[in-house]
């Protein structure tokens, strides 16, 4: 089953970026998800490895997913190692007047079970669909945040500066 979805954020690529590449912020923006943990030595980029976990009705399910696309500031991908067969990709693009348009791709299913694999992807994919809405929602709504409380602090600074 394959989904995908859109938004638009009031802050450059490299500051949608620079939030995507910490793995501290998935459990803060990604709808769904209960466990985001860094597996292995490398924290974030191309090879970092995470044990994922998405709640679909009352199961957890996921597995080991490795970054294997890391292109800054455009397009980050991941695939599954173990568990559920998944794929995910955000790409960001610019706009104009400092805003940047991010998409989230995932991809899903329960390879080699047959009709009990095909019937749970289409029982699951409402739940997804939604995880994949809010996920992206939820991204806007930090980022732009985050950017509202930077630039606060450096008006802060500069009158502070200024008085001094």
């Amino acid at each position: 089953m394959r989904l995908a979805e859109c938004v638009e954020v009031s802050a450059p690529p490299e500051a949608v970026w620079d939030y995507l590449a910490e793995p501290d912020h998935y459990l803060r923006f990604m709808s769904g998800v209960t466990r985001w943990e860094v597996r292995g030595d490398k924290r974030s980029g191309k090879g970092a490895r995470y044990r994922m976990l998405i709640r679909i009705g009352a199961a957890e399910v996921g597995g080991l997913i490795e970054m294997i696309e890391w292109h800054e500031p455009r397009d980050m991908a991941w695939t599954s190692i173990t568990g559920v067969d998944q794929r995910g990709r955000f790409r960001i693009r610019r706009l104009p007047r400092g805003r940047s348009r991010v998409e989230l791709r995932y991809q899903y299913g329960v390879a080699g079970s047959g009709v009990f694999g095909w019937l749970s992807e289409q029982v699951s994919a409402p739940t997804l669909g939604r995880h994949v809405r809010r996920t992206l929602h939820q991204l806007k709504r930090q980022v732009e945040h985050e950017r509202l409380r930077a630039e606060a602090e450096s008006r802060r600074r500069s009158r502070e500066a200024a008085s001094a």
